[in-house]
Parts: C-alpha cells; structure tokens; sequence
C-alpha cells in the first residue's frame, strides 16, 4: 500500500493511490485515523482496514493526484539521521568509516513535503543535496534485537536531507547545519514494508539537480543495515509508531566537488529511490 498525506480544504488527509488516482480515506472511511502516525499506533488491523477501504472506496471518495503535499507524517516524534553511512561518502568527504553508526537529530520544522520550496538560508549559500531512504516506524519498541528489527519497520518513503555545509562544520556536532528552516524535505509516498526487499535493500537511489544526475548508488551499499540502525538507535530511546529514520546518502553530494555544486534560488532537485517513488522541491532563497 502507498499512502500520501495531502492538505484537503486546508486539513491534512491520507490518501492511498490507486490506479494512478488516490483514494481519500477521509470519504472511504471515517472511522480511520486523519494521519499516518495515528493509522500506525493502531496497529495491523487498522491498515489492514485502510487497505480494504481503498480497494471497495466509493467514486467519491476517488480524487486526481492531491494539488498540495504534506509530509506522509508532518510532526514525528523522532527525526533519526544517520552520518556517514555508505563508505565510499565517507571516502570522498576524506573520513574514515565509521564502526558504529553516527546518530543524530532533525527536528520536523527542518523539512518539508513534496512539491513545496526547500529554503536556501539567508546565512550560507552551501546549501547541499542529500538523498536518503527513509524507515518508518510502526511498533513501539526498546532494545530491539536485529532479528526482529523489521518487525517494528512499516514502510519506507524518500528524503532529501538537505544540508548547509559550512554551518555543519562549525563545530564537532552536525545540529546547526541540519535543522535550518525548511532545508530538507520527505515524502511523498509511504510504501508499506510488504511492497519492497526486506530492510528496503538493494534499491537504486539517485538526485538529480536541474537533470543532471548527481548521486546514483544502492541501498545494498548502506554500511549499517535497516535491522542494525534500528536496534542502535533503539537501545537508547524507545522506538513510537511514526518516528523516522534517515538511512544516510550515498557519494556524489556537493560540497566535496571540484568546483562545489550547491542548491541556489530557482533549482529543482529531485531525489528517486527505486519502487518507493520520486521526491521533488523547488529551491528558493529566504526572504
């Protein structure tokens, strides 16, 4: 199942495509949680609910694609971003691997939907591209073993980890550079778990900026697996239903490029990851 968070007369609602149109689970079913965060705490039986919603869902509950698109979860409770997390990044930033996964946090006014405007800070014009596999969270879980990683995994979507460089080296923690208003975006398919490989493995990912392709790699080359994120970073904090994880970004990002490729007013970047869908922003300047 592919589930859209969508702004219905100003209301966020879910929807689930179908057939190249989305079903408003709003019309379909009433009954449903209004957010994917919620429609996820209560657990298998109300996606499983949603899903027959969608399949039986009457005509008028049937739109065209949605005008404006949220982040599938527009407040997690959790925004977990992963550092350095496929070694030949590591190698073109001229860091060594690391042995145990870098964790660190976004907060949820950095980024987001698809289709609306990532901001280039007034502050820096090193504003770079990241793209990124998303892991949603399902089920509440701590110290989580890997082998039952997954089970606490509901889906996947695409990010765009947007980052302002020089702000991120200021210091040795990333925080200021990765949470600048707006800078990132997520979004905008949910794909249930059921739909992709297990732990989202071995799917093309790539951004372009303005069509040029600029990254293009494989999930299969994350150093920390779906299983083993899941389980570090849950050995510290409890896991909720909606928290998000954001698997790292292969080679090829701007800043390490001779000369440097920033995002600048008037861009679109596009970030794609194989069977979960197609992540595109304008870019535009601060005002």
């Amino acid at each position: 199942m592919r589930i859209v968070n969508f702004k219905k007369n100003g209301v966020a609602t879910l929807g689930v495509r179908r057939d190249g149109d989305v079903v408003d689970l709003s019309v379909a079913d009433k009954s449903l949680p209004r957010d994917l965060a919620g429609l996820l705490a209560a657990g298998k039986g109300a996606m499983n609910k949603a899903a027959r919603a969608a399949r039986q869902a009457p005509k008028r509950a049937v739109i065209k694609a949605p005008r404006t698109f949220l982040p599938p979860i527009e407040t997690p409770g959790k925004i977990i971003c992963v550092g350095l997390n496929y070694s030949d990044h590591a190698a073109e930033a001229g860091l060594k691997p690391p042995d145990y996964p870098i964790l660190f946090l976004r907060v949820p006014s950095s980024v987001v939907g698809h289709g609306q405007a990532i901001i280039r800070p007034k502050a820096s014009k090193h504003f770079d591209y990241e793209c990124e596999m998303v892991v949603v969270i399902g089920r509440r879980g701590r110290n989580i073993t890997k082998s039952k990683a997954l089970d606490h995994v509901a889906g996947y979507s695409v990010a765009n980890e947007g980052s302002i460089r020089d702000y991120q080296m200021r210091s040795s923690q990333w925080t200021l550079g990765k949470n600048f208003d707006k800078s990132g975006a997520w979004g905008p398919d949910f794909v249930t778990a059921d739909e992709l490989p297990k732990g989202g493995k071995g799917l093309k990912i790539e951004t372009r900026l303005n069509g040029r392709v600029l990254q293009s790699s494989s999930t299969a080359n994350m150093i920390f697996d779906t299983q083993t994120l899941v389980s570090v970073a849950s050995k510290v904090m409890t896991l909720e239903p909606g928290d998000i994880i954001l698997t790292g970004t292969p080679h090829g990002v701007g800043f390490v490029r001779k000369p440097p490729v920033f995002m600048k007013a008037g861009d679109t970047c596009e970030i794609e990851i194989e069977g979960i869908g197609l992540l595109r922003n304008p870019v535009r300047a601060e005002k």
